[in-house]
């Protein structure tokens, strides 16, 4: 399905005279977002029927036997309308309320990376095998290196001050942002990142993806939920010097 859904994504992307439209939140759409969406909700319908589905851009479908997906069919909507390659295809399975697999493809990297419970976390690059891999081994906050997705967004609340706190004490800090940053945690590149806001679509496939590859996605506080608003992957190691920073930060307004 993410196969499927990066082709038809590639179609639009880097095309002069993409429409971009902005959703209630501000936040931009295009025909890409939602034609990958439905093609997905397409597939589920005639593959799971009595599975229920939770969508960025169309209207939920209740789970008629515990098991429901989680979809964004851009994470980095922003990226792709500049022509940017660094944005995902998220497809997450939740089996009575447990994040259990998760899919991350980056369709113009040609590039996923993927996990399900007990069976690993993998990585494959364009047509290279799938091989599975894990967090760093980097257990030094001074080593680290981090990616975020655009704190200044949330700078009138306070929260910027708590990303900029650990910014200042880590080796490396990079705007690599949405599913990408993410994905550098799980394999090997990065050790945490961090996003000031959350959807569910935008960290549900991430969380069992984290789990496998031996770190952790989970909201500020540290609980590994789809509906916290917020969220930071990172390694076993450097988890409670990020926490201990990020949950003092101001609650965010749901």
């Amino acid at each position: 399905m993410a196969t499927a859904a990066s082709e038809l994504i590639l179609k639009h992307y880097q095309i002069d005279g993409l429409l971009v439209e902005a959703k209630l939140d501000d936040s931009p759409v295009t025909v890409a977002d939602r034609g990958a969406e439905l093609l997905i909700r397409k597939m589920l319908a005639e593959s799971f029927p009595q599975d229920g589905i939770l969508g960025e851009e169309f209207e939920s479908v209740p789970s008629r036997n515990g098991y429901r997906w989680i979809l964004d069919p851009i994470d980095g909507t922003k990226p792709f309308v500049h022509g940017v390659p660094l944005f995902g295809t998220l497809i997450g399975i939740e089996s009575d309320a447990r994040m259990v697999a998760g899919v991350c493809r980056f369709p113009a990297l040609n590039e996923v990376v993927f996990a399900a419970e007990g069976q690993g976390c993998w990585w494959q690059i364009r047509d290279q095998s799938p091989r599975q891999t894990k967090i760093s081994g980097i257990t030094s906050l001074s080593e680290a290196r981090m990616m975020f997705t655009e704190p200044t967004h949330w700078r009138t609340t306070g929260r910027f001050d708590s990303i900029v706190a650990i910014m200042n004490q880590v080796k490396v800090a990079r705007g690599w942002g949405d599913c990408y940053g993410h994905a550098m945690v799980a394999t090997g590149r990065a050790e945490i990142a961090i996003d000031p806001l959350m959807s569910p679509w935008d960290i549900a496939a991430l969380i069992p993806i984290l789990r496998e590859a031996g770190g952790t996605c989970t909201d500020w506080k540290g609980v590994e939920t789809v509906t916290g608003g917020d969220g930071v992957s990172v390694v076993p190691a450097l988890r409670d010097a990020v926490l201990s920073v990020l949950k003092n930060a101001p609650e965010l307004n749901k």
